[in-house]
């Protein structure tokens, strides 16, 4: 397991070394202390499982950076770990490529959870924004319409995506079918598999089956 980890502060990033170490026997984790030592380090080793990026620091353009770092490395999940908690900020930045957001206030104990959660395929959010999703609040008040939740806890429009997802759907596929924004879908997708409790799209589509929330190939419940 190969980990790249960008922050300007050396201690921030002795203490992640510590936490980052319990993820597996054998992690390689890799340092840069700016943006565009990160971009080189990247271009050197394909092979990186994961990135932890801090949003504020040398030669970073804070959610600019995050989508050209996506962009140019697409195959490499960026978790962004950020002194900023806001939901602004933690929506813009799915928006702009991340599968996940860390505060730095979180113990160290959400933060494996987080980084676990990530590497095993998953979007991982504050579960006070994950929250929010659940209860589709925010959602009624755009639209103008109110999303009854049902028995699984999901709101009528995550009802929606997950009939997507378990047609193995890409969350750009059901962001155009749903008419929503790819970084709107990839919040609906954390909270499905929260609701569900399940950690990867696999999961959580067995789960829609078991639980009748999804038909079967042969169109039963």
């Amino acid at each position: 397991m190969k980990i790249l980890l960008v922050d300007d502060h050396a201690l921030f990033r002795e203490g992640m070394h510590h936490i980052v170490s319990q993820l597996d026997e054998q992690v390689d984790i890799l340092d840069a202390g700016n943006f565009l030592d990160a971009l080189n380090i990247a271009e050197n080793n394909p092979d990186l499982d994961l990135v932890l990026l801090d949003l504020k620091m040398p030669g970073s353009e804070g959610m600019a950076s995050v989508n050209l770092f996506h962009s140019r490395y697409p195959g490499v999940p960026i978790v962004v770990i950020s002194g900023t908690d806001r939901r602004g900020d933690i929506e813009s930045v799915i928006q702009s490529g991340a599968v996940g957001f860390v505060s730095k206030a979180s113990s160290s104990k959400d933060m494996l959870q987080a980084l676990r959660t990530v590497l095993g395929g998953g979007i991982y959010l504050p579960p006070q924004l994950l929250q929010q999703a659940l209860s589709g609040v925010e959602e009624a008040r755009r639209d103008g319409r109110s999303w009854r939740i049902n028995k699984s806890g999901l709101t009528a429009r995550q009802m929606e995506v997950l009939q997507h997802l378990a047609r193995g759907m890409s969350n750009k596929d059901i962001a155009l079918a749903v008419g929503l924004a790819e970084g709107t879908v990839k919040v609906h997708v954390a909270a499905i598999f929260q609701a569900l409790r399940v950690n990867n799209r696999n999961e959580a589509s067995r789960a829609a089956l078991d639980m009748c929330l999804v038909a079967d190939e042969a169109g039963n419940l």
